[in-house]
C-alpha cells in the first residue's frame, strides 16, 4: 500500500510539471507580453518592451568611455614650444705658468663663453591666421622661438606682446592651414568637471593627461590678476602654455603651474615634495581677453583705482564671510588718492553693484577703460559713504609697490 502511494504522489508531481511547461510554452509563444509582466518588465510607454539602462551608463552624462573624440578635436591645435636663449657664461680665471708673474698679477681671466639654454613648453593655436597664446615664463628673454606643430610642421614665432600679470604672451607664426582650438560658448566650469591637460611635458612631445576640476577661483598670491582653476590632471614642466579642455575637445584654461613652495629664478615657484595632483590652468576668459588687447593695442590696457585691499576678514562669531573689500594702501597721486579714499575703508559696492570679494573687484576694475568713473560705495567707521572715482591707465608693476 505504502508503494502505492508513493507512486502515485510521483505521478501527480510529474504531471503538473508536464502541463505547467506546456503552458509557459504556450503563452510565450502567443502572448509574450504576459510573460513579461510576469518577470517583472513591464513594457514602456507606446507599447514597447522597456530595455534596462547599464548603471554606468546612467551615470556617465558628460563622461564617456573614451575621450579619443576631445583629444582628436583638441590636439591638433596645441603645439609644442622650444624657447632659446643665449646666455653670457662668466669667464674662468687661468693662473699664470711663470711664478713671478703669478705672484704679481694672480690670475687672469679667459675669454667669456656663449650659452644657448633652451626652455620647453606649450601653446595653443586660437586662430587660423597663426596666433598663439602660451605662457610668458616659457619665453621670456627668449632670443628664438621655434613652433613645433602635432602635423610635424615647424615654424619660426615672433611675439606680438605678453602680459607678466597673467603670465600669458601672444605669439604669431606665418603657416598655412591651421587647426585652431574650439572655444565653448559657455566658458565657466563646475567642481567635478572632467578635463583633459595636453601638452609637452619634459619634452617629450604631445601628451594627453586626464582629471577633474578640484577648485575654481584658486590664487596662489604670484600676481594681482589670479583667478585660477585648480585641477588633478597631471601638469608637468613643459606643459606650461598648453591646453586644458572639457571632455568635449573645447578650450577652458591655459595649463601654467604646479603647488608651489617658495620662488624660483623664473618666478614660477618651486615643486613641493608629496604635494601631487595640484595643478593651475588659467582660464579661457582672461587668456582670450588678454589675447584681443595684445593684438589690438600691443599690451594689455586696464582700468586703476590705485588701492591695494584685500577681502574683509570675518567679524567674530560670525557664520558666513561678508562681502566687498578693506582697503589696505593708497598709491600716492592715483585716483583714490584724489577722491580721499583711506586705508581701513570698507568698499561694498561699484556702481551699484555688490561687491562680491577681492577679485571680484580686481577683474571689474581691471575691464573699465581708463577715463571712465565709477561710484564707490561703502564704510568708514561704520559710517556710510559714496564717492566718484575717475580711472587712469594701470601703471606698471614696479611703479605702483605692487
Amino acid at each position: 500500500m505504502r508503494i502505492r502511494a508513493t507512486y502515485a504522489t510521483f505521478v501527480f508531481l510529474a504531471r503538473c510539471v508536464v502541463v505547467g511547461l506546456a503552458a509557459a510554452f504556450v503563452l510565450d509563444t502567443f502572448a509574450p507580453g504576459i510573460v513579461d509582466r510576469l518577470r517583472g518588465n513591464a513594457p514602456a510607454a507606446g507599447g514597447h518592451p522597456a530595455t534596462a539602462v547599464p548603471a554606468a551608463a546612467a551615470t556617465s552624462r558628460h563622461a564617456p568611455f573614451s575621450y579619443a573624440a576631445a583629444v582628436a578635436l583638441a590636439s591638433p591645435a596645441v603645439v609644442n614650444i622650444y624657447a632659446n636663449k643665449v646666455t653670457t657664461v662668466p669667464s674662468r680665471l687661468y693662473p699664470i705658468p711663470d711664478p713671478l708673474t703669478q705672484r704679481l698679477l694672480g690670475y687672469v681671466a679667459g675669454p667669456a663663453m656663449k650659452r644657448t639654454d633652451q626652455s620647453l613648453g606649450s601653446g595653443v593655436i586660437f586662430s587660423s591666421d597663426g596666433y598663439v597664446i602660451t605662457n610668458n615664463h616659457v619665453i621670456s628673454r627668449a632670443d628664438d622661438i621655434q613652433v613645433l606643430l602635432d602635423d610635424g610642421r615647424v615654424a619660426q614665432a615672433q611675439v606680438v606682446g605678453t602680459d607678466p600679470e597673467t603670465d600669458l604672451a601672444v605669439l604669431k607664426i606665418a603657416m598655412d592651414h591651421l587647426p585652431a582650438i574650439s572655444i565653448p560658448a559657455d566658458t565657466g566650469v563646475d567642481v567635478g568637471d572632467v578635463v583633459l591637460a595636453i601638452g609637452n611635458p619634459v619634452g617629450l612631445g604631445n601628451t594627453v593627461t586626464m582629471g577633474i576640476v578640484s577648485a575654481t577661483g584658486r590664487q596662489l598670491k604670484m600676481s594681482d590678476y589670479e583667478d585660477f582653476i585648480q585641477t588633478d590632471a597631471a601638469i608637468n614642466f613643459g606643459n606650461s602654455g598648453g591646453a586644458l579642455v572639457n571632455a568635449l575637445g573645447e578650450l577652458i584654461g591655459i595649463n601654467t603651474a604646479v603647488y608651489a613652495r617658495g620662488t624660483t629664478a623664473d618666478g614660477r615657484g618651486a615643486y613641493t615634495q608629496g604635494a601631487e595632483g595640484i595643478g593651475f590652468a588659467i582660464p579661457v576668459s582672461t587668456a582670450k581677453a588678454v589675447l584681443d588687447q595684445i593684438i589690438k593695442h600691443g599690451h594689455v590696457i586696464r582700468g586703476w583705482i590705485g588701492i591695494d585691499y584685500a577681502d574683509i576678514p570675518p567679524a567674530r562669531g560670525a557664520t558666513s564671510r561678508q562681502q566687498g573689500v578693506q582697503v589696505q594702501r593708497i598709491v600716492a597721486e592715483s585716483p583714490a588718492a584724489q577722491a580721499n579714499l583711506q586705508p581701513g575703508d570698507l568698499l561694498l559696492k561699484l556702481d551699484g553693484k555688490v561687491i562680491a570679494d577681492q577679485i571680484d573687484l580686481r577683474n571689474r576694475e581691471a575691464a573699465l577703460a581708463p577715463g571712465t568713473k565709477v561710484r564707490l560705495e561703502g564704510l568708514r567707521g561704520n559710517v556710510p559713504f559714496a564717492i566718484d572715482v575717475t580711472l587712469v591707465q594701470r601703471p606698471a608693476p614696479s611703479t605702483t609697490g605692487a
